[in-house]
């Protein structure tokens, strides 16, 4: 599992039929402090997050292992939105009502 942070959504109208319905997200890495990384991934998302939430997701054989994504042809799942994270005992990220805390 990874974390990211939900940038974007991802549309397209021509597809393999078992995608229908789906929503994909378009996600840039973290590290574990919280710094943004260059990359990114599009996700499946099966778990309604949203844009600018801070999410874990699979990729791999792992990716298709949620109810949402069983027999589907997918290569990564957002399968968690984060609440919170500390690393050796210092707060790295809280999630607020107003979405998003961003700890130093």
């Amino acid at each position: 599992m990874q974390l990211a942070r939900v940038i974007g959504t991802v549309v397209s109208n021509q597809k393999d039929p078992s995608l229908s319905g789906l929503t994909f997200l378009l996600l840039r890495l973290l590290d574990v402090n919280n710094e943004e990384q260059g990359s990114y991934v599009v996700a499946i998302d099966a778990v309604g997050a949203g844009v600018d939430e801070v999410v874990m997701f699979a990729t791999g054989s792992s990716a298709r292992q949620t109810l949402v994504t069983q027999n589907r042809p997918c290569d990564a799942v957002v399968m968690a939105i984060v609440d919170e994270w500390e690393v050796e005992g210092t707060p790295k990220y809280r999630k607020t009502s107003s979405d998003d805390l961003w700890a130093s």
